[in-house]
């Protein structure tokens, strides 16, 4: 329907997405979105711990 989206259609988009929202706002998106990577993978990583131990709690 649209078709493929090349470089120069996805650098204006990206022009108008900084327009709009401004750097600092873009900014402030990008370290939220990294501190919810983090916090999603540190509970991944518990969460597979807590499975772990329950099994071998499970095999003793």
């Amino acid at each position: 329907m649209f078709g493929s989206f090349g470089t120069p259609e996805l650098l204006i988009i990206l022009v108008v997405v900084l327009l709009v929202f401004g750097v600092g706002r873009i900014s402030k998106l990008g370290s939220e979105m990294g501190k919810g990577i983090r916090a999603f993978r540190e509970g991944v990583r518990e969460g597979q711990a807590e499975e772990k131990n329950q099994d071998e709690f499970k095999e003793s």
